[in-house]
C-alpha cells in the first residue's frame, strides 16, 4: 500500500467514526473508546501533514 493509499484510508476511517460518535451518547462506553480511536486518528493525520481543520468535526 502506498503513503498516499494509507493516507486516503485513515482520512476515510477518521470521517467514519467521527459519523459514529456524533450519533451516540459521549458518556457510554463506546463513545470513550472510538475516542481513542479518534485520537490515533488525529496524530496520524497530522504526521502525513493532513490539515484537520475542515475535517475535524468533533473538535476535542
Amino acid at each position: 500500500m502506498t503513503e498516499k493509499e494509507t493516507m486516503q484510508r485513515n482520512i476515510e476511517e477518521f470521517s467514519r467514526l467521527q459519523n459514529w460518535m456524533l450519533l451516540i451518547d459521549k458518556e457510554s462506553d463506546a463513545y470513550k473508546s472510538m475516542k481513542v480511536r479518534y485520537i490515533e486518528l488525529k496524530i496520524i493525520l497530522q504526521s502525513f501533514g493532513v490539515n484537520l481543520t475542515e475535517l475535524d468535526r468533533i473538535k476535542e
